[in-house]
């Protein structure tokens, strides 16, 4: 290649590799060139995207090629802003709205094998026989092998009553099967209650979609309704729930409180500082309320549980939260185009605490019995030992549990927690004494 400087290199272990040196494209003296203006630097983009298109031994995909260089760029900033395709992006739209045509698995992909979590009762697949720690190994004819989590979603998902073949391997069972299942619109319920004997009230929220704060409002009515004067108090179960919509963890907030700061957000500007406030009405009307959190329970969950801590409305038991004290706004980006997931404030409690990197810590900590080989898949490193986090306003915490046992009779959060609110035990945490300086916060 004419103007080129061609090298041929070798060493111990490495293939030959050969190499062209072409023209620079800007010239002038290194470091001033190093820190121009953004449109020079654009320039260079440009230019290398050119390059790419135009030498690469192979065609390049220029949609692939702009969503890596989004991607490289929004993963320099923090742990959480990102880029999602327009795949993603509706996926996400999804999870929000809390309904879609699909079968109604929970799953997992762990080193590119897809497992089951569990089926959701009700749905296609629950009553197709699909079984927690199944193997699908094919959706249709193509293998499940390397897919990613939105891929598999993808496929998965699709128009109510469309069929789709799976191929499941299953302990117990010598030769993979298939199984059809016929696609049904499957609601995400965000809330489940139960009553707890017939004095207290059980309600556990696994995230925050769309229909949430509904959800919770329906429950602590048919919860009210069932126990009658014998209800003694409520336990808000938000371990391992990751998070989800803003706005909803402030409406959560302000079911349960009567007046008061919920929350602020802060972004680089200080004049863009907002703050939330809760409205009269106490749907529980007063009685007592334990909130359980793990460090799985993030961001939207730590919003909540740190208002009502705050506000000396509940008692907080278990350990430490996860930390994520970050809020996302999500801009579209236009129809086929995605969107991107970016990083735009930090949030803080009624008392001006930020969890970022320290989680909420409990007003009693109770640590779950843990099986040993269960250990290292179920103890989290929280928001701490991510890449590029967001610093702490202080010390970091990490490394707690988050392991909730699959029988009742096991979970000692939950026996700690109706213990006290029975009476059968007592803690100087329970119940928690209101500061009148926290209450009349405005």
């Amino acid at each position: 290649m004419r103007g080129s400087l061609i090298l041929v290199g070798a060493a111990v272990g490495v293939a030959l590799s050969l190499v062209t040196i072409q023209p620079r494209l800007v010239a002038g003296s290194g470091a001033k060139a190093a820190s121009a203006s953004p449109h020079v630097q654009l320039a260079l983009f440009r230019y290398v995207f050119e390059r790419v298109r135009a030498d690469y031994v192979e065609k390049p995909d220029d949609r692939k090629l702009i969503a890596s260089a989004i991607n490289g760029m929004l993963a320099e900033l923090d742990a959480h802003s990102s880029y999602m395709n327009d795949t993603s992006f509706r996926n996400m739209q999804l999870q929000i709205r809390g309904e879609f045509g699909g079968l109604g698995i929970e799953m997992t992909v762990e080193g590119g094998v897809l497992r089951v979590v569990a089926p959701i009762e009700g749905t296609p697949a629950a009553r197709a026989g699909i079984k927690a720690n199944d193997t699908i190994t094919h959706l249709g004819k193509k293998p499940t092998q390397g897919l990613t989590y939105d891929q598999v979603v993808e496929q998965m998902r699709g128009p109510v009553n469309t069929k789709i073949k799976l191929t499941i391997i299953r302990d117990g069972q010598s030769k993979p099967f298939d199984v059809w299942i016929t696609r049904k619109l499957i609601r995400v319920h965000s809330v489940h209650s139960r009553m707890e004997g017939d004095d207290i009230g059980f309600i556990r929220i696994p995230e925050f979609n769309e229909q949430t704060a509904d959800g919770l409002k329906t429950a602590l009515a048919d919860i009210t309704a069932r126990s009658g004067n014998a209800l003694k108090g409520f336990i808000l179960d938000l371990r391992n729930n990751p998070g989800g919509l803003f706005d909803q963890a402030v409406w959560v907030s302000d079911v349960f409180l009567e007046k008061g700061e919920i929350v602020s957000t802060r972004g680089r500007v200080a004049g863009e500082t907002r703050h939330f406030h809760a409205h009269a009405g106490d749907l529980a009307k007063g009685k007592p309320l334990i909130v359980l959190i793990n460090g799985g329970s993030a961001s939207a969950s730590e919003i909540v549980a740190g208002a009502l801590q705050d506000h000396r409305r509940a008692t907080v038991i278990g350990t430490r939260s996860f930390g994520k004290g970050s809020v996302q706004s999500i801009i579209p980006l236009g129809p086929g185009n995605g969107a991107l997931w970016l990083t735009t404030a930090r949030y803080f409690t009624p008392t001006g605490r930020s969890i970022q990197a320290q989680g909420i810590s409990p007003d009693i900590e109770v640590l779950q019995d843990v099986p040993e080989e269960l250990k290292q898949r179920t103890d989290t490193q929280g928001e701490a030992s991510l890449r590029r986090h967001l610093k702490a306003e202080g010390a970091e915490q990490t490394g707690w549990q988050s392991y909730i046992p699959p029988d009742p009779k096991d979970d000692k959060l939950l026996h700690t927690a109706l213990d006290l609110i029975r009476g059968v035990a007592k803690n100087p945490a329970y119940p928690p004494t209101p500061k009148t300086a926290v209450l009349n916060m405005e």
